[in-house]
């Protein structure tokens, strides 16, 4: 790993986007340390074991701060996942999505107007649950609170643009998906709050320090082996044997060589984990802008981040933009197409649709398993964190960091790999070998 990175930073247009990409994050984590407007910046909002926790690991800690970038990229995503589902109700996107470059461009800029509007939304929800804490330094009965308030409110919502522009940046002159890296840049910026949490916990909470130590070094252990089983599962794929037939132009003889098309295990990456997070956040980040109302109890009692319905649901939903993110990812009547373009076949099938159908069975196979993968490496933990809050609430509270912890492994792990692999890919052309070699 640490040579990719010395090969990349040898080539100077690797080395620009590197730091290109680098001077964005710290950019991004300045934002998210900027405090509001008539707010108290010195005070904080205690997050932990409320359903504003996944927002919370997402923004990296803004949004308990109520800073610049307290709404993150969740807007962003959530705008990029409607848009994509868009594409395949509306003719007219789907259209577009075929068009190449120029179809991808007008996508892109129907994904900002919504982004927007997400955030103008979210933003006065956001303003509105502000006032029933500590953070503002003025009331409803002050005198242009209504002023205060619009300012507040396009405060929010230009920093969740902002980011939106940063991530597209990042797209365009750095390294890896823009989203991904900030998700991981804020992930890894609350992790020393999460390890100092348990750390807490087991030292100095309510539980003998025997068991204390032994719950710590068990964390410890099943994130190690966490972190080797999501590394082997991504390198993992299943290889398609392909034959290319003998093939003479003019003097020279091509083909009769024998390859394989390979096909990760986890081709969506990290993304379905991303994509359900976010959707399923939203009905509890919308009970908590309108507390005390039958809504709010009824998600609070039965889809709170602690009940058993929302991780069924959250399972559903990783599921499912796995396939949606193969179906619109990969192509098998292209990848049959070309084969049959260039000679090749696969031996015992035969080409056109017996090919296409080979191919998507397989693929039906590899998403399963590689969706189940992510359901038990990001599930067990918030299974464990739903049983604990129910035996011992205040002590479950202290570390609810955990009930994440999968997540927040599989989004990191997940967006190093994907970035070396880049690096990986880039360097190739140069005939430079590291990390994956």
């Amino acid at each position: 790993m640490f040579q990719t990175l010395k090969n990349a930073w040898k080539i100077p247009e690797l080395r620009k986007k590197l730091i290109f990409t680098f001077l964005v994050i710290v950019l991004y984590r300045i934002g998210a340390q900027l405090p509001m407007p008539w707010f108290d910046a010195s005070s904080t909002m205690d997050l932990q074991g409320t359903s504003f926790y996944m927002l919370e690991l997402f923004s990296g800690g803004a949004l308990s701060r109520a800073s610049l970038f307290a709404l993150g990229v969740s807007p962003y995503i959530t705008a990029s996942i409607v848009i994509q589902l868009l594409t395949i109700a509306i003719p007219k996107f789907e259209s577009w999505a075929k068009e190449g470059e120029a179809g991808k461009k007008k996508l892109t800029m129907v994904t900002r107007y919504v982004t927007v509007i997400l955030a103008l939304v979210t933003s006065i929800g956001y303003t509105l649950f502000l006032r029933n804490s500590n953070m503002m330094t003025y009331t409803s009965k002050s005198e242009g609170y209504i002023f205060k308030d619009i300012v507040v409110i396009l405060c929010y919502c230009a920093g969740a643009s902002l980011v939106m522009w940063i991530a597209e940046k990042i797209n365009e002159h750095g390294i890896g998906n823009g989203i991904s890296i900030i998700l991981f840049a804020n992930i890894i910026a609350g992790m020393p709050t999460t390890a100092y949490s348990l750390w807490n916990y087991c030292i100095y909470g309510d539980i003998h320090i025997a068991g204390g130590i032994a719950l710590l070094v068990g964390v410890v252990l099943i994130v190690l082996f966490a972190t080797l089983a999501v590394i082997w599962f991504t390198n993992s794929e299943r290889r398609i044997p392909i034959q290319y037939a003998k093939r003479v132009v003019g003097r020279k003889m091509y083909g009769g060589q024998s390859t394989h098309l390979p096909l990760k295990l986890d081709m969506a990456g990290v993304m379905p984990v991303i994509f359900a997070s976010s959707i399923v956040g939203i009905l509890p980040t919308i009970a908590g802008f309108i507390p005390n109302t039958g809504f709010a109890k009824f998600v609070n009692n039965y889809l709170g981040h602690t009940s058993f319905p929302y991780i069924a649901f959250y399972f559903i939903l990783v599921i499912a933009f796995a396939y949606f993110y193969i179906m619109i990812s990969f192509n098998p009547v292209e990848v049959s197409n070309n084969l049959r373009n260039n000679g090749g076949a696969i031996p015992g099938i035969r080409p056109g649709r017996p090919t296409v159908d080979y191919i998507t069975k397989i693929l039906r196979r590899l998403t399963l398993m590689g969706a189940l993968f992510l359901c038990v490496i990001a599930g067990i933990p918030m299974i464990v964190y739903a049983v604990w809050y129910a035996i011992d609430m205040a002590g479950a509270n202290a570390i609810s960091g955990l009930a994440f912890g999968g997540t927040s492994l599989l989004i990191v792990v997940g967006v190093a790999l994907e970035t070396f692999r880049e690096l990986e890919a880039q360097m190739t052309l140069r005939n430079y070998k590291g990390f994956l070699d």
